[in-house]
C-alpha cells in the first residue's frame, strides 16, 4: 500500500501524456522520465513505457477505423520497412549504459523543446491521400525512424509526421492514421524484446497504460479552443527541467 501513490502518479501522468499526444504530441517526454525518477533504470523505464504506447495506439487505430479513415495496405507497407530498424533499436537500447541513455534522452528532450516552438504545419486536408510515385526516400527514412523509435521512442511521432507529410505530400489526417498504425505495429516486437530481457515492470506499465488510454480518449473528445498553445508552454517547461535533471546540472 505504501507504493500506491506511485501507481496513482503514473496513471495521472499517463492521462496527461495521452491527452498531450492527441493534442500536441510528445507525451513520452513526461512518462519516460517519470518512470526513471520513480527508480527504474533506463532500460526498464524504456521497456515499461512501451505498454502504454501499445495500448494508446491500438485505441487510436480503432478510432480511425471507426471513422472510416484507414489505408491498411499502405500502412502495412510502411510498417514492414520500419520494423527491422525498430527491432535493432530495441536491441541496442537494452544494452546501452544507463548514464549514456539518460544523456541521450536529455539531449533529445531539449531538441523537442525547440521543435515545439517551430512554425507548425498547415492542416490542409485537401492534399492527395495516396502514396506519391517514386518516393523511394520514404523507405530509407522510415528505417532510421524505426531504429530511433525502437531505441528511445520519445518524440518519434514528430519524426513520422514530418517524414510522411513532407516526403509523401499527404494530408495530415492520413499522416496521423499511418503514424499510429506504424507505431502500434513496431511496438509489438519492441515490447517483446524488452520483456524477454527482463526490462518491463508490468505493474507500473499497466497503470501508465490505463492512464494513456483515458487521456487519449479525453483528448480526442475534448474541444478546448486555444488550449494547444498553453500545453506547448507547460510541456516545454517540464521537459527542460527534466533534461537539466538528467544531465545532472543541479
Amino acid at each position: 500500500m505504501e507504493d500506491l501513490w506511485k501507481f496513482v502518479l503514473l496513471f495521472v501522468v499517463g492521462s496527461i501524456a495521452g491527452f498531450i499526444n492527441v493534442n500536441a504530441g510528445g507525451g513520452s517526454t513526461l512518462t519516460l522520465p517519470a518512470l526513471i525518477f520513480l527508480g527504474l533504470d533506463s532500460a526498464l523505464a524504456n521497456g515499461t513505457n512501451r505498454i502504454g504506447i501499445l495500448l494508446q495506439n491500438l485505441f487510436a487505430v480503432t478510432s480511425f477505423r471507426k471513422h472510416n479513415v484507414h489505408r491498411f495496405k499502405e500502412s502495412l507497407k510502411f510498417s514492414y520497412i520500419t520494423l527491422p530498424g525498430a527491432v535493432i533499436g530495441a536491441l541496442v537500447s537494452v544494452r546501452i549504459n544507463d548514464e549514456w541513455f539518460q544523456r541521450i534522452l536529455a539531449i533529445v528532450m531539449l531538441g523537442i523543446v525547440i521543435s515545439l516552438f517551430l512554425p507548425q504545419m498547415k492542416k490542409n486536408y485537401q492534399n492527395v491521400t495516396s502514396i506519391a510515385k517514386n518516393q523511394w526516400l520514404i523507405y530509407v527514412v522510415l528505417f532510421f525512424i524505426g531504429f530511433y523509435g525502437g531505441f528511445i521512442q520519445v518524440g518519434v511521432g514528430f519524426l513520422f509526421m514530418a517524414a510522411l507529410y513532407h516526403i509523401l505530400k499527404i494530408s495530415l489526417i492520413y499522416v496521423n492514421m499511418h503514424k499510429v498504425f506504424i507505431i502500434f505495429i513496431y511496438t509489438i516486437p519492441s515490447l517483446f524484446i524488452f520483456t524477454l530481457t527482463g526490462n518491463v515492470n508490468w505493474g507500473f506499465g499497466l497503470s501508465l497504460a490505463f492512464g494513456n488510454a483515458l487521456g487519449g480518449w479525453w483528448g480526442a473528445k475534448a474541444s478546448v479552443k486555444g488550449g494547444e498553445k498553453l500545453i506547448r508552454y507547460v510541456l516545454a517547461l517540464a521537459i527542460a527541467l527534466m533534461a537539466v535533471k538528467l544531465l545532472k546540472l543541479f
